[in-house]
């Protein structure tokens, strides 16, 4: 890349070509573009501005004196460049090209791999370029690349073009403030979770963990743990889970929960109290450095008991043949947890599976005391 591409401002670039202004123009909507980009995205039948996504009632273009002057004093001042040098995409297709590739009903699914490829290769090479592509709106289109489709058929003649809109909606992710993930509330979105956890590659599976979990207050997020659920009432399901990483992702989300916070934490301690019925499942907690610690979290919480009884029930679970588990247990606190919990107005059936816990904890301690001494 050469030092004067670095030098020009952004605020100097089209949002559409990522080129230096030549001929800048405002729409109604208050964004500029250059004149020719911005015609470009008109003559493919957009009606829309490109930036804020608004539909355009009127397209008319007014000249951007301001701006072009700004610019001309810009260049004026030393900062000439090669013209050769402007062009932030190099050779190939523009963003709005890209974006009319994805969108059009048109192209072909070979098409859409390639431009797949194009997006996912700009975003290496210069970061900078992916808060363009949040502004011209790929994440939501990418998102619905991937979740868009309900058939299982549908999906499996595309699983590289599946796999190549999560790697590029991965990178956007970052620099979105992930509103659109609340997409996934939707119920066709949820059919479609299930059915790429069904029939979708490792790699999709474990991107379509990253991208439910990655923002912990998303409402997405409780879609994917319903998906997860409705998916272990088949018994053959949950071993597929496990190894895809579902423990490790609901640890994680449980972990980074706020308290304060509403959130499906407690939804997720149910999904993993079902997992823990099978032997890799309760492996996989115990090899999670956070495991226990996020089990014995949501033991006691002031605000609500939600999530208590399973917790408990899990802790059982581990605990009874894990001197591990009862050590970490304890370490995290989970003896004043439980009798925080038995003062508390919970429910008498978590009272009761507090009490059975306690005293699991406490006879397995002198047990574990006299083998150590034997």
């Amino acid at each position: 890349m050469n030092e004067a591409e670095m030098v020009i401002p952004h605020l100097f670039r089209c949002p559409i070509s990522l080129d230096l202004f030549t001929d800048p123009v405002t729409l109604s909507t208050g964004q500029t573009y250059d004149r020719s980009s911005i015609e470009q995205w008109l003559a493919a039948g957009n009606l829309t501005c490109p930036v804020t996504m608004q539909k355009l009632h009127d397209p008319s273009m007014v000249p951007n004196h301001t701006l072009r002057h700004l610019i001309d004093q810009w260049l004026q001042t030393g900062q000439q460049v090669d013209p050769e040098s402007l062009t932030v995409m190099g050779p190939g297709p523009s963003l709005a090209a890209m974006k009319c590739s994805l969108q059009s009903q048109e192209s072909s699914l070979e098409n859409k791999l390639e431009t797949l490829k194009a997006i996912r290769v700009s975003s290496d090479e210069l970061s900078s370029r992916n808060s363009y592509m949040i502004q011209l709106g790929f994440l939501p289109l990418l998102l619905e690349l991937v979740f868009g489709q309900v058939e299982a058929e549908q999906y499996r003649d595309s699983l590289k073009l599946v796999e190549e809109a999560l790697s590029c909606a991965l990178k956007l992710l970052a620099f979105s403030e992930l509103g659109c993930l609340n997409m996934l509330k939707e119920e066709s979105k949820l059919e479609s979770l299930v059915v790429l956890f069904k029939h979708g590659t490792p790699m999709i599976k474990t991107s379509v963990w990253i991208v439910l979990l990655v923002h912990h207050d998303c409402e997405a997020s409780e879609a994917g743990i319903k998906a997860m659920l409705a998916l272990c009432s088949v018994e053959s399901n949950k071993e597929n889970l496990i190894r895809e990483g579902a423990v490790d992702g609901l640890i994680s989300y449980i972990s980074n929960a706020q308290v304060k916070e509403k959130s499906a934490a407690p939804l997720a301690i149910a999904v993993l109290e079902v997992l823990l019925g099978v032997e890799s499942g309760r492996e996989a907690v115990l090899n999670n450095p956070n495991g226990v610690k996020a089990l014995v979290k949501m033991t006691f919480k002031v605000s609500d008991h939600q999530g208590s009884e399973n917790a408990v029930s899990s802790l059982m679970v581990l605990c009874t043949d894990s001197l591990r588990a009862r050590e970490e247990a304890i370490s995290a606190g989970v003896l004043s947890q439980l009798l925080f919990l038995l003062q508390s107005q919970c429910s008498g059936t978590i009272k009761t599976k507090a009490r059975m816990l306690l005293k699991l904890l406490r006879s397995k301690r002198i047990m574990d005391q006299n083998h150590g001494t034997i």
